[in-house]
């Protein structure tokens, strides 16, 4: 039996409308689970989805994952239309401006914490409650290389990442015992719109290339492997790890 084929599965993608969280819900249904994509904007993620899975396979919903009711309303459609959530991938996730801790503005500390920490508490918050009535399920939360190192320039943004590092530690520890697995990946650089955006005007992305000891950033696709694979019974064994997939940048 292949332990990462998820044929008879159901998921819930948070953050799945792009980049790494995309990637993710394509993979899980190419392993044969059912996946529901939450994200931003309707017109771009219908865009985005177009072709992914049918209508079997793939419902979308729009989520801010700030709210609250938006959040549970997500799980809740996920568990009426596939009976049960095996798996979820908290992703959603916003950059920071680039440039020194003291130039940083309260709006955008609220938005950074309100999206890629709050966001991830209120999955867990709904998704967990659903996992312990049906007998366990899988978490993956993405943090990030700013999630397990300091990136000057970036110190909001690093500051989230961390507090995604230690509340999932803490959740996995109090439901091991639940058959509930709780994971994050956390990804150096990246081919997306949030890494283009966060360094745009600063950094060329060649040259944070040029960086990474494997000499190039990674493909969102390269994320969602470790993801799912987190995600999947080949990772039976593991909780509270965060799997980090950068290159070899923090490997010094």
């Amino acid at each position: 039996m292949n332990a990462t084929d998820l044929t008879g599965k159901a998921a819930i993608v948070f953050g799945g409308t792009a980049g790494i969280g995309l990637a993710t819900v394509r993979l899980l249904i190419e392993r044969g689970a059912r996946v529901l994509a939450a994200g931003l904007n309707s017109s771009d993620a219908r865009v985005a989805l177009a072709g992914v899975g049918d209508e079997a396979s793939l419902l979308w919903r729009e989520v801010d994952v700030r709210d609250e009711a938006a959040v549970s309303g997500a799980v809740a459609a996920a568990a009426e239309a596939f009976g049960r959530v095996d798996i979820a991938i908290n992703n959603a996730g916003v950059e920071s401006s680039f440039g020194p801790v003291q130039d940083a503005q309260q709006d955008e500390f609220d938005k950074l914490m309100g999206i890629n920490l709050r966001g991830i508490w209120l999955g867990l918050k709904y998704e967990i409650p659903h996992m312990l009535a049906h007998g366990g399920g899988a978490i993956v939360n993405t943090s990030s290389q700013a999630g397990v190192a300091g990136i000057a320039n970036v110190a909001l943004y690093t500051a989230s990442k961390h507090a995604v590092v230690g509340l999932t530690r803490a959740v996995a520890l109090e439901n091991a015992i639940h058959n509930i697995r709780v994971n994050a990946v956390a990804p150096g650089p990246v081919d997306t719109g949030l890494l283009h955006r966060m360094v745009d005007g600063h950094i060329p992305v060649s040259v944070i290339a040029d960086s990474v000891p494997m000499k190039r950033v990674s493909q969102p696709a390269e994320i969602a492997e470790a993801i799912v694979w987190l995600a999947s019974d080949a990772a039976s064994y593991v909780t509270g790890h965060v799997l980090v997939a950068d290159g070899g940048i923090t490997a010094a």
